[in-house]
């Protein structure tokens, strides 16, 4: 089985990357798990994994320098694909072979967690969701954040991506987040997953180069995390399945 969820958010700031990384460690203690770094133009990945030294990452194999099992590497308990965060790197790389590489991934592995752009103004920004089976919106309980995480649901919606579940971050004791929740699950598709809690220690994790469920796995919000994974639904699915949406999705040529 295989599905293939993207981590999206409307605007940058919201954790995208932290709660990726999360997903992924807490998902596999259930399955085989693979996250990719899909942000090619502001990769931050790498330094989420501890993986800042990688002599081979994403953009490598996008620019036809490498192939895809070089840009893998073993990681707490998961498999990550890190992209590089040079511009050299950014401009050799072809974003319309991520298709090839997703694809090259799910002959091998239970889920992929594609970590995607924080804007949908480009061509890159948007491939993650077409590629996906389902997206994941991340949203702090602000109004600018919960309207641009609408726009990503209207994209997905576009390219016939499902919503798996809204996961809700960096929220704030004062906050009333059963209140935003029930408003909110009024206008996108999914659920709600979790609610997980601004955080010192996941500011602490990633200037430790580590994931959050590593550096401090009983946290509060590492807890919410697990509970996220936990309600996220997880389809069957297999690789030749992927491969003919692969295949299938209409991949824009420009916005």
């Amino acid at each position: 089985m295989v599905e293939v969820f993207a981590v999206a958010s409307g605007k940058g700031g919201t954790g995208k990357t932290t709660s990726t990384v999360a997903l992924g460690m807490a998902l596999a203690d259930r399955y085989d798990v693979t996250v990719v770094d899909a942000d090619t133009g502001m990769a931050n990945l790498l330094f989420h994994a501890g993986l800042s030294d990688a002599e081979t990452t994403l953009h490598d194999v996008l620019a036809a320098d490498a192939p895809v099992e070089a840009a893998t590497y073993d990681r707490f308990g998961m498999t990550v694909v890190p992209c590089g965060t040079s511009l050299d790197g950014f401009r050799d790389a072809d974003p319309g072979r991520l298709r090839d590489v997703v694809a090259a991934l799910a002959e091998d592995t239970d889920i992929i967690l594609l970590d995607s752009p924080p804007a949908l103004d480009s061509r890159t920004a948007v491939l993650p969701i077409v590629l996906a089976d389902r997206i994941v919106v991340v949203l702090q309980p602000t109004i600018p954040a919960i309207s641009d995480g609408l726009k990503v649901q209207e994209y997905a919606t576009t390219y016939d991506t499902d919503v798996a579940g809204l996961l809700f971050n960096k929220v704030r004791e004062s906050e009333s987040i059963e209140q935003v929740s029930e408003k909110t699950e009024r206008y996108f598709d999914g659920p709600t997953l979790a609610s997980v809690p601004e955080s010192e220690r996941a500011r602490e994790a990633r200037r430790a180069g580590r994931p959050l469920l590593a550096h401090a796995p009983e946290c509060e919000a590492a807890t919410a995390y697990r509970a996220a994974a936990e309600a996220l639904t997880v389809q069957n699915g297999t690789a030749a399945d992927a491969a003919d949406r692969f295949q299938s999705a209409v991949i824009p040529e420009s916005l």
